[in-house]
């Protein structure tokens, strides 16, 4: 039954370090490796040099290729210095990864939600490999196969993996897990470490809106969910979905569904 098994998971787990840690492979591994950071922040070498890794990141390194991994203090919002950094890995070979990986060139690192479609996958392979009895290795080998797939598809969805397009796609992703907190231009910028008119054009010229435009448009989604399915009180809504005062976002939330939020909440619970 198991002689079709042409994917195959060696390790997989999930890791949480909370004090300094390094590793050096300068001749790879003779696996595939799949790493995604969840948590924290580190550094690893891409395209010969240490760059910085955020949740979210995706790494893919093929057999025989240089690895480096350092995780050191981060200074953390309160200004402390700290260790903290989390991630799945995953080392796999096997004939249909071979076939996958020449299929076509992907970048070392592709930025991925954290979300289920992704994390359940991650979780999958993690709890396969601690059986102590697996009768079914096919479930490795498709749940692989799909988050190889996955990635493909998030590449064809974000074709574009220029220097430029992460810094980008880093503000976003800023941007919408910092939405419900009031934050300037200067913070987003920051995060990337680039000036503020830098990171309006950069973003401006990748997504055809501005970073203001675009946070605001992710508050008024937030808030419209909020609206329907939690019982927040319209002015909770307002101040948990990043608006500074319930009379600018009364305002904004009409001119943006046409209706009042008080409204918007009748016409969705009826």
């Amino acid at each position: 039954m198991h002689e079709d098994i042409s994917t195959h998971v060696m390790a997989a787990n999930f890791s949480f370090h909370r004090k300094p840690f390094e590793m050096t492979k300068l001749n790879g591994f003779d696996t595939y490796l799949m790493r995604l950071q969840t948590d924290g922040r580190c550094r690893a070498r891409i395209d010969s040099k240490l760059s910085l890794i955020e949740p979210g990141d995706l790494l893919i390194f093929s057999p025989g290729q240089p690895y480096e991994l350092k995780i050191d203090d981060e200074v953390n919002p309160q200004g402390e210095l700290t260790v903290e950094s989390g991630d799945y890995h995953i080392f796999f070979k096997g004939p249909w990864i071979d076939s996958w990986w020449k299929s076509q060139k992907r970048p070392t690192r592709i930025r991925i939600p954290l979300d289920e479609r992704y994390l359940g996958l991650f979780r999958q392979l993690v709890l396969e490999q601690r059986r102590l009895s697996n009768p079914f290795p096919e479930i490795s080998d498709y749940t692989m196969r799909i988050l190889c797939l996955e990635v493909d598809r998030l590449l064809s969805e974000q074709p574009t993996t220029t220097p430029k397009s992460y810094l980008a796609h880093r503000m976003k992703h800023y941007i919408e897990e910092n939405a419900s907190s009031i934050f300037k231009l200067e913070d987003v910028a920051a995060h990337v470490d680039i000036s503020v008119s830098r990171a309006v054009h950069l973003f401006k010229e990748a997504f055809g809106t501005t970073i203001m435009q675009y946070t605001l448009e992710v508050r008024l989604d937030m808030a419209r969910e909020r609206i329907i399915f939690s019982p927040m009180s319209l002015e909770d809504v307002a101040e948990t979905s990043g608006f500074a005062n319930y009379t600018y976002f009364h305002r904004v939330f009409r001119s943006r569904f046409g209706v009042s939020p008080k409204q918007f909440r009748i016409a969705n619970r009826t």
